[in-house]
């Protein structure tokens, strides 16, 4: 994984310090309200998925950047946040995966399974703990989403566009190890990491669990060694 971070994904971990919320801009607020049609396909939201909005200009440059206040008003609207989600399993079917948990994140291929083709070059498109994770098992265990481009995005862009510090730097030394060392990550590791972040708010495993476990090893050892001079003295009388 690249140590440099990208300018414009370091913008983004910033997020947009330089923009200037303009409250008389809501285009992708009515877009998602499906009260106002997309440009240049003059589509609904109802009538076409695919459209994750962003505070910047994309590739489409008819498009408005999205307004701090308009992440707001969708954020509190539930019926937004369906329609991003679906937006969400949308794409995803189009690249062959599936969103098993909405809570946690956790992806799977579809089924019946599909080949992974070329409209791969669009993943970086679409950024989560639980998409990179997905991928980087994609990547370790199966061989699959492994052309050196998409290895590339991955260690360079794709794991660097997580805000949360600790998600970041946990993903990164898992991309690490796969890169350096004989080190598979596989789908039991990941289905336990985001059901152990959801379960207690962090990738890492907590150190009470370790110590904890070895507790238990202290006890179980001295009651088979007080079980053993019970013994003893028994066959001594």
């Amino acid at each position: 994984m690249s140590s440099a971070i990208p300018r414009d994904v370091q913008m983004f971990l910033d997020n947009y310090p330089g923009n200037r919320d303009d409250t008389s801009l809501s285009a992708n607020l009515e877009f998602y309200s499906n009260r106002r049609r997309c440009q240049p396909d003059n589509v609904l939201i109802r009538e076409i998925h695919e459209r994750f909005p962003i505070q910047e200009y994309g590739m489409n440059y008819e498009s408005q950047p999205l307004q701090r206040h308009e992440i707001e008003a969708m954020k509190a609207d539930k019926e937004i946040l369906d329609r991003v989600v679906q937006s969400y399993r949308v794409m995803l079917d189009f690249y062959g995966m599936q969103l098993k948990s909405p809570e946690t994140g956790l992806l799977a291929r579809v089924e019946p399974e599909r080949k992974y083709v070329d409209r791969t070059r669009n993943l970086a498109q679409h950024l989560n703990a639980g998409f990179l994770l997905h991928v980087l098992n994609e990547q370790s265990e199966h061989d699959e989403l492994n052309t050196p481009t998409l290895k590339n995005s991955m260690d360079k862009w794709w794991a660097n566009c997580i805000r949360n510090v600790e998600e970041r730097e946990w993903i990164g030394r898992m991309v690490r190890r796969v890169r350096t060392e004989e080190f598979s990550f596989t789908r039991e590791m990941y289905e336990s990491a985001l059901e152990r972040r959801r379960e207690t708010g962090s990738f890492e495993e907590r150190e009470e669990n370790s110590l904890d476990e070895h507790s238990e090893e202290e006890n179980g050892e001295e009651e088979e060694a007080e079980e053993k001079n019970e013994e003893v003295n028994g066959s001594k009388a």
